[in-house]
């Protein structure tokens, strides 16, 4: 695996761009067996501007790091976390 940090760089850009409170965006970059996994936290207000509808901006920004880490020869998956507060209803069970 690559040490470059270029897609943790790339990430933080993106999500700083789009978000209403770039100051809060933090990033932490691991190495496993699996390849680079990057975690992403921001404030939860933004959590909407960085999912998008139906998670098209989310699954846009990873295609767009796996384009990056095809770079470095390294698989890059991203987690985002969702924010303490969220404002997201719980998930109801689904009755048998």
């Amino acid at each position: 695996m690559a040490d470059n940090i270029a897609d943790k760089e790339f990430l933080e850009y993106i999500v700083k761009s789009i978000v209403d409170h770039p100051d809060d965006v933090q990033t932490e970059r691991k190495i496993d067996e699996m390849g680079v996994l990057l975690t992403l936290k921001v404030n939860a207000q933004d959590m909407g501007q960085v999912v998008g509808r139906q998670g098209s901006t989310a699954k846009a920004i990873r295609t767009l790091l796996r384009i990056v880490g095809i770079k470095s020869n390294a698989r890059v998956n991203l987690k985002i976390e969702e924010p303490e507060g969220g404002t997201r209803a719980p998930r109801k069970e689904e009755e048998e």
